[in-house]
C-alpha cells in the first residue's frame, strides 16, 4: 500500500517518550553531575555546618531540576480508558485496546496499547506525540498523522484537540500552558536570584526570592488548572468515557513550590528571632571573622605607624 495506491500508507508508530522526553533526561543529568561535583568538594568545606550546606546545595539543586525538567514533561493531566473500537478506518473488526492521554505544557501523548498487544498480526503499541508549541502547530502534527495512517482511536483523540474541532480545547489548554511555562520560566530566574543572594550577608533577600520562586510556581499550577473549569467535550468510546486528572508534574510542582514557601518562611523567622544562628548555617560567621580580624590587623598597622612617627626625633634636638 502506497502512494501509487492512492491510499495512506501505513508506517511504523513513531517512538516518543510520554513522561520523560530528551530535554528533561538532559537536565536531570545535568543537576545529577552537579549533586555530586558538590558531594566530592565536601571534605574541602570548613565549619560545623558543613551538612546544613550539603542539605542547603542538593534541596537548591533540586528545586531547580523540578523547575526546569516539569516543563517538558506530559503527565501534568492524565486518563485512560480500556474500550473495545474499530483499529482502522473502513473496518468493522473490533479489538480491545487501552487509549492513554497525557497532557504536559510542550503538548500531548496519545498512547494505544493492545490487549493483548499482538492482535491481526500486528504489535499495537503506539505512543504518538502532538505538540502546540511556538515553532510547530498542533494541526500539523495532526495532518502528519492522517498521512501516517495512524489507528482511529489515536486520530479520533487528536481531532478533539484541532482548531477546527468545536470542542475548541486546544486553545484553552495551549493557553493555560503558554501561561503556565512562562511562570516556571519566571520562577527558574528567581531561583538562580536567591541562590545568589543568599551568599550575602542578608540573607532575608535570599528568602525573599525563594518566596517568589514559590509564588510562580503556585500561579502556573494555578493558569494550568483553569482549564478544567472551563467548558470541554468528552471523549466518548461508546459506553466508555475518557476522563482525565492531574498527574505527576502536577503534583511535584506543588510539592517543590509549598517547600520553596516554608524555607523562605523559617529563614525569616530564623534571622529575626537568632540572627548568629542563620550566619553560622550559611557559614557567614566564618566570613565576619575573618573581616574582623582584616581590620584588627589594619587597625593595629596604623596605630604603629602612628607610634612611630610620634618617636621621631627632631633634627634641631638632636643638634
Amino acid at each position: 500500500m502506497g502512494w501509487r495506491d492512492r491510499t495512506f500508507p501505513f508506517y511504523p508508530q513513531q517512538r516518543v517518550p510520554f513522561i520523560f522526553d530528551v530535554a528533561s533526561l538532559e537536565i536531570i543529568i545535568v543537576f545529577l553531575a552537579s549533586a555530586c561535583t558538590f558531594i566530592i568538594i565536601l571534605p574541602g568545606i570548613r565549619g560545623k555546618a558543613r551538612p546544613f550546606w550539603l542539605l542547603r546545595v542538593l534541596s537548591s539543586l533540586f528545586i531547580g531540576a523540578v523547575i526546569l525538567a516539569v516543563n517538558f514533561t506530559s503527565n501534568w493531566e492524565t486518563g485512560s480508558v480500556n474500550v473495545n473500537t474499530t483499529y482502522k478506518a473502513f473496518s468493522n473488526i473490533m479489538m480491545n485496546v487501552d487509549v492513554g492521554l497525557r497532557v504536559g505544557l510542550q503538548g500531548l501523548n496519545i498512547t494505544l496499547t493492545g490487549k493483548p498487544i499482538h492482535q491481526m498480526n500486528e504489535t499495537i503499541d503506539y505512543n504518538e506525540k502532538f505538540e502546540w508549541t511556538l515553532g510547530k502547530h498542533f494541526d500539523e502534527d495532526y495532518l502528519e498523522a492522517l498521512e501516517r495512517g495512524l489507528p482511529d482511536p489515536i486520530l479520533y483523540v487528536a481531532e478533539k484537540f484541532t482548531m477546527k474541532s468545536p470542542c475548541a480545547v486546544q486553545s484553552q489548554y495551549r493557553v493555560a500552558a503558554y501561561y503556565a511555562s512562562a511562570m516556571m520560566w519566571l520562577a527558574f530566574a528567581t531561583w538562580i536570584i536567591s541562590n545568589i543572594l543568599f551568599t550575602m550577608p542578608n540573607v532575608h533577600y535570599g528568602a525573599y526570592l525563594i518566596l517568589a520562586t514559590g509564588a510562580c510556581m503556585i500561579l502556573s499550577l494555578i493558569s494550568f488548572s483553569a482549564v478544567r473549569d472551563a467548558p470541554s467535550c468528552t471523549i466518548v468510546f461508546g459506553s466508555s468515557t475518557l476522563k482525565t486528572a492531574f498527574a505527576g508534574s502536577f503534583y511535584l510542582t506543588l510539592v517543590t513550590g509549598v517547600a520553596c514557601f516554608l524555607i523562605g518562611l523559617v529563614l525569616l523567622l530564623l534571622e529575626s528571632i537568632q540572627p548568629t544562628l542563620v550566619a553560622r548555617l550559611f557559614n557567614l560567621a566564618e566570613v565576619e571573622v575573618i573581616e574582623e580580624d582584616e581590620e584588627d590587623d589594619l587597625s593595629d598597622q596604623q596605630s604603629h605607624s602612628e607610634d612611630c612617627s610620634s618617636q621621631t626625633i627632631p633634627l634641631h634636638d638632636m643638634a
